[in-house]
């Protein structure tokens, strides 16, 4: 009974649209296919509360193309064991989701985990099934204990690292976890220029930096006529926009970043199912239900269950598309532990919010 229901669910997503393509293309002498220009569709020309038009099936990010949804690795190995994760994985792309977001430090935290368990069940996965040339896969380096830091050595250790648990001899956008400040944006972008010249990376990102070191990075690389980061993951949602909205927005969008936005729902919180009196159960419910004790925690919610009414769609996925309307994103990051959570996720691609959805959320989110 549990295999008929999960083929109906995968059965439904698959009709969401058809899948994506591999971006493929030509390629350089070192591998890697010319960048279009922009790099996205949703530059800071636009204000949050303009009339959002439709989300294309696919985004432009670099040489790459993205589904409108990067799917979260971080539950693989963590709360999704490995044949919950090849499930997961296998209703994503039969939805048409290609992008999927994870770290070596993936699941290091989880009692009895290493880290790396993320990237491994990727890897078999594609493995498996042969998908590779099917996804975009974006790690990063930096946090994991023993590849602690952005020194080259660091870096080129831990990617290699990263190939092997991938199982794949490229990594199709790699970013700094965490800024390291005691090494010089020279080093960091010198070395990760090297990667992309070797063929092992192919689009290069920063996750938790400072506006400051950003800019300066991408300063250096332009004149040095060095691999330039196409991307920023940024912590951003409707109760957090402060993390991303202001300068760090602005160095983005003056250089033309994607930002892939991760901790899109809150932890949960932004799914709807957290309200007074509920007990949910999950790992990551304290950090949730934290939310429900601000007065713009309840507002927001408040805002979602009217929106989401309106349209017949889930809260999970009213929030997303704010965020997808807003300037800079290109696909916000959301994860799914079980196959029952991706459909709310996947119907990003479908949902239109209106000019007023759009600001009556952002102004119960101030």
């Amino acid at each position: 009974m549990a295999t008929v229901l999960a083929r109906a669910r995968m059965a439904r997503l698959a009709r969401i649209r058809p899948p994506l393509t591999h971006p493929g293309g030509a390629r350089n002498g070192n591998g890697i296919s010319p960048r279009p220009r922009p790099l996205n569709d949703n530059m800071a020309t636009s204000t949050p509360a303009s009339a959002p038009g439709p989300v294309p099936a696919s985004k432009p990010l670099g040489s790459l193309s993205v589904s409108p949804l990067s799917l979260g690795g971080n539950v693989f190995g963590w709360t999704a064991d490995t044949t919950t994760s090849f499930e997961v994985l296998d209703a994503f792309t039969a939805a048409g989701g290609n992008f999927v977001d994870t770290a070596d430090a993936y699941s290091f935290f989880a009692p009895g985990n290493k880290g790396g368990e993320s990237e491994a069940i990727i890897g078999d996965w594609h493995t498996a099934r042969g998908r590779r040339s099917d996804l975009v896969i974006a790690t990063k380096v930096g946090a994991l204990p023993e590849r602690k830091g952005l020194s080259a050595a660091t870096i080129k250790a831990a990617v290699d690292e990263s190939l092997t648990r991938l199982r794949t001899d490229y990594i199709d956008l790699y970013y700094t976890h965490y800024d390291d400040e005691s090494v010089e944006v020279s080093e960091i972008i010198s070395t990760l220029d090297e990667l992309v010249k070797a063929g092992k990376v192919r689009e290069i990102g920063a996750s938790n930096i400072s506006p400051e070191r950003l800019r300066e990075s991408l300063e250096f690389s332009d004149r040095e006529g060095l691999a330039k980061y196409v991307a920023v993951q940024p912590h951003y949602n409707l109760v957090s926009r402060d993390t991303y909205e202001g300068p760090l927005r602005d160095v983005a969008a003056q250089h033309g970043l994607g930002a892939m936005p991760y901790y899109g729902l809150a932890s949960g919180f932004l799914t709807g199912k957290y309200r007074p009196g509920t007990d949910v159960e999950s790992a990551r419910s304290g950090k949730a239900a934290e939310h429900l004790a601000t007065e713009r925690g309840r507002r927001v919610l408040a805002a979602l269950d009217e929106v989401a009414e309106r349209h017949g769609a889930e809260q999970a996925t009213v929030a997303l598309a704010w965020l997808a309307a807003q300037p800079t994103v290109t696909a916000p990051i959301a994860s799914a532990r079980t196959v029952a959570q991706l459909p709310a996720l996947m119907a990003l691609s479908t949902l239109r919010l209106t000019k007023e959805d759009v600001s009556q959320l952002t102004e119960a989110s101030e």
